[in-house]
């Protein structure tokens, strides 16, 4: 099966020019001024970008979100990550109730997502049951092609939180084999202290989540996770940065020569912490995700930090938690509220309003923090991530004329509320590919359900060739 894209304007991390891909089982085989030449199916692109398709390095699908025995939504729902652009995730594979790494990920690629993922995947091993044995399997991560494993300085009392001690030892035994140690890096003691304190006042309402976790406990967890790394020469990857304060650590320390790097999250780009101030309940609930939402002037820093490089990569840290019951569980303590919200399916969409479209970041700067980056960090570069000759032929064909508003029923996320509901948008995801496959026409979803594929990721990915 061949299939030509024709009339386009293609578009890449680097470069921006007229051209055709010629895709051919599953990859590219050529690009740029191609004569004619035989194809089974002739795309026009007339007028749009040609671009590789997203890779969103940050989702929970399928996730226990601790709330009875209900998931998060499924695999069966990242057919609303490939209508909005992203044709590869890297997922979590969160540790089941007192399974090992290895068995978790297993099972994760076998049955939870097998049959359902409507993209490609990758995964990040996660620690969520802290237990001895998980040290030694952290060398057995890379026989799995699992290139990072992510753990959370935050959330004290659960089985998510990893003491600095524990933290020491997965930074020593990563490093030994080429695997990148992602961290959620918050002052989960502090926050417990106010989180406490709150509620012994009386202050349960969803505002007190972002009064509890203020932006220097975020600052002290990234000092403190990056003084760790330090120490053994472990890359580092900060997850979601917010805030003013963390970044100054960031820059800090890169200035330094440590071997760090960091990403931010879409809502933190577009979304501030007074859509927690709203007193209905609903509303409010919908913003509740951890670090909390910051104010606008830690929005335009972010910005900043990503056109300058100083934050490579945009992801969506998407977490399918429906309002009408999980959220619920928090109605008269915010505590309780299920941190998380969708968001896969917006991310190109929103980084391209909010910074291609508003002059922040450039076309090629979109195409790198979006797509080319995460690939990269996650070691599917250049499988995935960019048009090249021997490339995934994963493809966006994008339509920058358009003009409207985000609607959860033209993309459902499986869910039962969209965060960017109503928010301006230009520019749409009109066709999509995924392995030379048209996923996407008309911006509608036509693939089938389960057509995604697990992606082994190499060792010593671009984080550790940084000086």
């Amino acid at each position: 099966m061949r299939t030509l894209i024709k009339n386009g304007t293609i578009l890449t991390a680097e470069n921006e020019y007229k051209g055709a891909v010629l895709i051919e089982n599953e990859k590219i085989i050529a690009l740029g001024l191609i004569n004619e030449c035989k194809a089974d199916k002739i795309i026009d692109a007339t007028g749009k970008y040609v671009m590789p398709g997203g890779v969103d390095q940050h989702t929970h699908f399928s996730a226990l979100c601790n709330v009875g025995n209900k998931d998060t939504a499924g695999y069966e729902t990242t057919k609303s990550a490939v209508v909005g652009g992203t044709t590869t995730i890297i997922d979590f594979a969160p540790q089941d109730p007192w399974k090992g790494l290895i068995e978790s990920i297993d099972y994760r690629i076998n049955v939870r997502a097998k049959g359902k993922a409507c993209v490609d995947f990758g995964l990040h091993a996660m620690v969520t049951y802290l237990m001895d044995s998980i040290f030694n399997e952290i060398d057995m991560l890379p026989a799995k092609g699992i290139s990072s494993i992510k753990i959370f300085m935050a959330y004290n009392g659960s089985p998510l939180h990893v003491d600095d001690g524990s933290f020491f030892k997965i930074l020593q035994k990563a490093r030994n084999v080429g695997v990148t140690v992602f961290v959620h890096a918050e002052n989960g003691e502090i926050i417990d202290f106010f989180r406490n304190e709150c509620i012994k006042n009386g202050q349960t309402e969803p505002k007190y989540h972002y009064i509890s976790r203020p932006p220097f406990t975020e600052a002290e967890g990234v000092r403190r996770a990056i003084y760790l790394a330090s120490q053994t020469d472990t890359p580092l990857y900060i997850a979601h940065m917010t805030c003013r304060d963390a970044l100054k650590e960031l820059l800090e320390a890169k200035g330094k020569g440590i071997r760090v790097s960091a990403e931010t999250c879409t809502h933190y780009l577009t979304k501030t912490k007074k859509a927690l101030d709203n007193p209905d309940f609903n509303e409010a609930a919908k913003f509740i995700c951890s670090p909390a939402l910051r104010d606008d002037e830690d929005c335009i820093a972010l910005w900043k930090a990503l056109s300058k490089g100083l934050l490579t990569a945009v992801s969506s840290d998407h977490c399918g938690i429906d309002l009408s019951e999980l959220k619920q569980a928090g109605r008269d303590n915010f505590t309780n509220i299920p941190n998380g919200s969708p968001g896969v399916g917006d991310r190109i969409h929103m980084v391209w309003t909010n910074g291609v479209v508003a002059g922040k970041i450039s076309k090629q700067k979109f195409v790198e923090v979006i797509s080319t980056m995460p690939a990269k960090i996650n070691g599917l570069y250049p499988r995935k991530g960019t048009l090249e000759i021997g490339s995934d032929g994963d493809i966006v064909i994008f339509d920058p004329s358009y003009n409207g508003t985000v609607k959860l029923d033209d993309n459902p996320n499986g869910v039962d509320y969209n965060v960017y509901e109503g928010n301006k948008q230009i520019g749409r995801v009109e066709t999509v590919l995924l392995r030379g496959n048209v996923v996407v026409e008309n911006a509608k979803y036509v693939g089938e359900i389960g057509m995604g594929k697990y992606i082994p990721a190499k060792m010593f990915a671009y984080c550790y060739d940084l000086c």
